[in-house]
Order: C-alpha cells, then structure tokens, then sequence
C-alpha cells in the first residue's frame, strides 16, 4: 500500500512549521499546502469489488484520469468474484485507505458465516482456497473504518461497524446520521447507491439512483454509499464508484459499462455458483 501508518499517505508542502508533520496532529487537517495554509482534496473512493479484475482494471483507468489526492477502498475486495488475488494486489498498489469488509473477513475465518446466503457461502469458502498468503495478510492489516477530514470511512454502518447491518431506508439513514460525529460518512456493503442528507433542524432527504450528484453543505450531515464495483444490485450492471472534491464542495457516484461477459466465463471456468455468474449481467 501507498502509506504507512493507518495506510494513508500524508501529503505536505513547504510548511512553517515543520514540526506538523507529525501524523498524529495531521489527521485533524485535510493536509498542509505552502506556510501552513489549509488545501482542498480530491478523492476517489470505491467499494465492494468482490474479486471482479474487469470491473477493477475500469474503475483504476478513470482514476488515473480523476488525478486524486486521496484513494479509499471501502471494503470487501474479495468474495464471489474469480480474481481474489489480482484484485487484493492492485487495490494494495493504488489506495490509500482500505477499510475492512464482511466478505474480506470471512475469508480470513474472522466473521461467522452461517448467517451468509448459500452462494455467498460457497464464494468464501472458494476464496479462501485460492487466496496466497501474502495476499491474506494484506486483508488482516485492513481496519474497520476510519476518520480523516471530518469524513468516516466505513464498509457498512458508523456503529458498531463489525456487526455488517445495512443502512436502506431514510429511518435507517435517520439513526446513522444522528450518531454520526464527522460531517461525511462514505458507505459500501450494499452494492446499490444512495445518500442521506440531515440537515440543521433533523429534516433527512434521501436519493438512490444509478448515478447521483450531491452538492455538499457546511451545515449538513451526510452518508453516501458509493456502490459496487464488482456486482452492482441496484438494476444496472455497470461498475460504479464516486469522487469527492472538498473544493467543489461536491460528490458524484458514476458508472461505467466494463466486460462482465469476461468476468463471467472465468467464473464458470472456476465452476463458481450459476447464480453469481447470472447476476452479473443484470446489476441484481
């Protein structure tokens, strides 16, 4: 990965005072430019890859072309998908920030999977089989989520975030955002994205479409959920990610159409479950 402590590359510039560079104090800051002076990121934030290497290889290229300061991966890298291992190295070599999924923790015989439906089940139990070491010690080193810039960065919920429950429904996303601390919170875990809005005096604005633009607010509170890259399940299969720009004060979770026919076929060829490799083809 790109870092060192907590996975985050600290960015720093000619600074007054060089005694700031201390990670400790920077994490209160978005990062320090010339003298001192506060300057605004861009970030790329993506999710729930689930071992899709098409998907993946898509969402890098238009990172490239984003030219982000910061990269964060919310989560489950691996599961269902046939290239665990490929998957677990590129997004080691391009983010920033990794936060820990359900899927990426039962592969590492973390989290109890008798609750799992039974193909995703039969997806971990694969994964773990094929998955070298190295790669498996990379997933052990993710955290269940992190605060940076007054924004969260969580796989699933800002409460108890290793019980992996859902946030759906504007009363759902009521609870979250009345427990939440930091101004944003960025979600994965459900593969379908959707963003509430709680403004000052508690009213909750809500919005789940393919593609959503958000423009943020000082005064209000927010979590966005970015999608998947890997297997979508909002009725559209195309790859989906977000940038967030502090400048612009705006967030955009976009899409893309990547070969999931490729994706497919290396699936039947690893005899992985007809329905995972159906639903592909269908963002369901």
């Amino acid at each position: 990965m790109k870092s060192t402590k907590n996975k985050l590359t600290f960015l720093y510039a000619e600074c007054v005072d060089t005694s700031i560079k201390n990670e400790s104090l920077c994490e209160s800051v978005i990062f320090l430019g010339c003298r001192g002076r506060i300057v605004e990121v861009k970030y790329f934030l993506f999710s729930d890859i689930h071992g899709n290497l098409e998907a993946l290889r898509v969402v890098l290229r238009q990172m490239e072309k984003f030219k982000p300061d910061r990269v964060i991966c919310l989560g489950d890298v691996v599961g269902y998908g046939p290239n665990p291992n490929e998957c677990v190295e590129l997004v080691d070599q391009y983010a920033d920030l990794v936060i820990m999924g359900n899927h990426d923790h039962a592969v590492l015989e973390l989290t109890d999977i008798t609750y799992f439906n039974k193909y995703a089940k039969f997806a971990v139990m694969w994964t773990r089989q094929v998955m070298k070491q190295e790669n498996l010690e990379i997933l052990g080193q993710y955290p269940f989520q992190h605060s940076l810039d007054d924004i969260l960065f969580v796989h699933s919920t800002p409460l108890n975030p290793e019980r992996w429950d859902y946030i759906f429904n504007p009363l759902e996303g009521r609870y979250y955002l009345q427990h939440l601390q930091e101004h944003v919170c960025f979600i994965g875990h459900s593969h379908q994205p959707v963003f509430f809005e709680q403004d000052e005096s508690g009213h909750i604005a809500y919005d789940r479409k393919p593609k959503l633009s958000l423009d943020v607010k000082p005064a209000c509170k927010y979590i966005v959920n970015v999608g998947s890259v890997g297997q979508p399940r909002d009725g559209n299969p195309e790859t989906s990610f977000a940038t967030y720009d502090t400048e612009k004060h705006r967030i955009e979770v976009k899409r893309l159409p990547y070969n999931f026919r490729k994706t497919q076929q290396k699936m039947a060829e690893a005899k992985l479950p007809v329905f995972l490799i159906e639903r592909l083809a269908h963002g369901r």
